[in-house]
């Protein structure tokens, strides 16, 4: 599907997500040095638990519907079979380091990059797969006008007890409502999700497509 969008931004709105760019770049570059230096023990641990790349790559569509590869560290083992031949369940793919690095949201930290080269933010909608492009009607398209973010409104809202519909509409909420106090609540939400350990949802599908743990060529 072409991308289309007739979604008009309120005159505060627009001012506020240029003012929400600079506060990203800002807070990325705040946050690198830190999150290098955790990122590049987990590389070690994954890398010494699991073969395979330790970063995670996929192709997925972003402002716009462009398509961006997104950074994510791999908590899964490469192997989908074992020696027997039997499919491999996600849980039977976790590694440890995976595990602690998905509770923690560790595994999100090299989506800073992304970030920093404007095709992330913290907050926004997850992006989905490219497979997903052709599910959308054209109110649900209005998520393709801000960037796609690390966390976001559906995020905080669990992954169990939503359906897909509930989770477009969540999107279409959260670009309809955009603003600095939005977003403030949804960060220290995710904050706090994250050190309660309780569910964040996940839209990363790394269970889905095994053959994309190594990056599209």
């Amino acid at each position: 599907m072409a991308y289309r969008s007739n979604h008009r931004f309120t005159t505060k709105q627009r001012r506020y997500l240029k003012i929400k760019r600079v506060l990203d770049v800002i807070l990325a570059l705040i946050m690198i040095i830190p999150a290098s230096i955790i990122t590049l023990i987990f590389i070690v641990w994954i890398k010494l638990e699991s073969k395979g790349p330790a970063i995670f790559k996929q192709r997925r569509p972003g402002y716009h519907q462009k398509i961006f590869t997104m950074y994510k560290l791999r908590s899964m083992r490469v192997e989908t079979r074992d020696k027997k031949g039997r499919a491999l369940s996600d849980q039977e793919r976790m590694t440890v380091s995976g595990n602690i690095a998905r509770k923690t949201s560790v595994d999100e930290l090299p989506q800073l990059i992304n970030i920093l080269k404007g095709e992330m933010s913290f907050i926004g909608p997850r992006p989905f797969l490219i497979n997903d492009l052709g599910t959308y009607n054209k109110e649900q398209l209005v998520r393709f006008e801000v960037l796609p973010g690390i966390t976001s409104w559906t995020a905080i809202h669990g992954r169990n007890n939503q359906t897909i519909q509930d989770k477009y509409n969540q999107e279409i909420y959260y670009v309809n409502n955009i603003s600095l106090k939005l977003d403030l609540y949804i960060f220290f939400k995710t904050i706090a999700l994250v050190f309660s350990q309780k569910d964040v949802e996940d839209h990363t599908n790394e269970g889905r497509k095994a053959a994309e743990i190594i990056e599209d060529k």
